[in-house]
């Protein structure tokens, strides 16, 4: 029986369901390195996997020769930091005692050959101001709560700590992943993107780590693995709760001993990446109804962070609006000069009252449609989508009047609701048409593409008679 997941250990975790302010927990290793000689290094760490050996790549490289290339590591749990030895010859001493596995206190010292590394653990628990700033990176807000959540992140970004972001879907928690590395000590080597909801499962280890030659139908030669394809960089693992229970003991060994083991190989690759991982559901949950491995959990939760829906920081919509306006494709005049310079207020009202079930990307694709749609150099109420005006009636020219055939005769229907109906329709057999041929006619493709439940996508696409026919 899985076990119910805890709070694990040295986080940074924003719980906004109490009301109080989020904290931020920073620990840091120190390692004193005293050698038969007496000469004493001392190294400090802030990452959750820290080896020691004697090989070049280890963290701690110890010159002595009764230590083994890659002797030990030592490793953050939820309840607290394990040593592990790696198979040396001479083994790993803890206060003079032989083990293969023990947690090690602040203070304690480990033996390694004739070489002695004293432990220490120091940190800070620290109540989150809010950033002043109004963004970080590409991730832009002005709401308390995002400008805490960039409190975090700054405080983060140079680390080496595993992170994993919360929140539903379209909340910009990929954004977030990619300004993370760009502000990290990692930002000029590659950041990796990979959806795990969206590649078969007998396929996901080979995307993951890689495979040999021959090691299955269809491997015609070797290829690299993204935590090799990643190595020096961060590696962001977008719908992580969708992993297979066979397919995680192998992400936690790769996040433990910073090796991977290629699909039909026997020899481990060492690989250095940082993991920022990122779901839409409850881990928690997920652990404790035994689709999610508590373990990996505990590995995945170095820091946490929840991303707010769009629906609770509706102040940052004007911020987010003009800023994605700024970056849309088709806001571009022959001089490459913005076409389009804002909103109305009317526009931005409108905006402010939606519900946004799709998130930020919602707004992103509404802001980018009116952009196409609009004549002038703002955005008016006329230029928005129909599905976000609601029950707001268009004022002005109509799109019947800039000559858009689709819509024409929409301002001569006697009622609002019968118009919107209509709308709504054409939008629907429009939409649902274009994104089947681009996803060949897939129901499963297609419905991950557009974020919606299958079920639901083959019943709207019956009844616009969008499905190719039997033969």
């Amino acid at each position: 029986m899985a076990r119910k997941a805890k709070n694990p250990g040295p986080t940074a975790h924003i719980d906004y369901r109490d009301g109080r302010p989020a904290t931020l927990h920073l620990s840091k290793v120190k390692l004193v390195v005293e050698d038969t000689l007496g000469e004493v290094r001392e190294y400090i760490f802030d990452q959750d996997v820290i080896t020691l050996g004697s090989a070049d790549d280890n963290d701690v490289v110890i010159n002595d020769s009764r230590v083994s290339r890659y002797h030990c590591r030592i490793v953050q749990e939820h309840s607290g930091y394990l040593v592990a030895d790696q198979g040396s010859t001479n083994g790993t001493m803890l206060n003079r005692v032989r083990v293969r596995e023990a947690y090690v206190r602040s203070g304690t010292t480990l033996n390694l050959g004739g070489v002695d590394v004293r432990f220490q653990v120091f940190g800070e628990r620290v109540e989150v101001q809010p950033s002043t700033r109004d963004s970080f990176g590409n991730v832009v807000g002005r709401s308390r709560r995002m400008r805490e959540v960039f409190a975090i992140l700054e405080r983060i970004a140079p680390t080496g700590a595993t992170v994993i972001l919360e929140g539903e879907t379209g909340s910009g928690k990929e954004v977030v992943a990619r300004a993370l590395h760009q502000k990290s000590l990692r930002s000029n080597a590659p950041f990796v993107v990979f959806d795990c909801s969206a590649v078969p499962k007998d396929l996901l280890e080979s995307e993951l780590f890689g495979h040999e030659k021959g090691s299955f139908t269809g491997a015609h030669q070797a290829r690299q693995g993204l935590f090799e394809i990643a190595h020096g960089g961060t590696l962001f693992l977008d719908e992580i709760g969708e992993m297979s229970l066979e397919l995680q003991p192998k992400l936690l060994r790769a996040l433990e001993q910073r090796e991977v083991r290629r699909v039909g190989g026997n020899r481990p690759v060492k690989v250095d990446v940082r993991l920022v991982a990122a779901t839409n559901r409850v881990l928690e949950e997920e652990v404790s109804a035994g689709r999610f491995r508590d373990d990996l959990y505990y590995r995945l939760s170095v820091v946490r962070i929840g991303m707010p829906p769009l629906r609770e920081r509706k102040e940052d919509i004007p911020l987010l609006a003009r800023h994605f306006l700024r970056q849309a494709p088709f806001n571009r005049d022959p001089d490459d000069r913005p076409r389009i310079n804002g909103l109305t207020e009317e526009a931005l009202v409108i905006l402010m009252e939606y519900n946004w079930p799709g998130n930020v990307r919602e707004l992103i694709n509404v802001v980018e449609r009116a952009t196409s749609f609009a004549d002038g150099d703002l955005i008016d109420v006329e230029d928005l989508s129909p599905h976000v005006l609601g029950r707001h009636r268009r004022s002005g020219r109509s799109a019947g009047d800039r000559g858009d055939p689709s819509t024409a005769s929409i301002r001569h229907r006697k009622t609002f609701k019968k118009a919107k109906e209509e709308w709504v329709m054409r939008f629907e057999r429009e939409y649902l048409s274009a994104l089947l041929r681009r996803n060949r006619y897939s129901i499963s493709a297609s419905a991950r593409d557009a974020e919606i439940d299958r079920k639901y996508l083959r019943k709207l696409a019956r009844k616009h008679g969008l499905l190719p026919k039997p033969e």
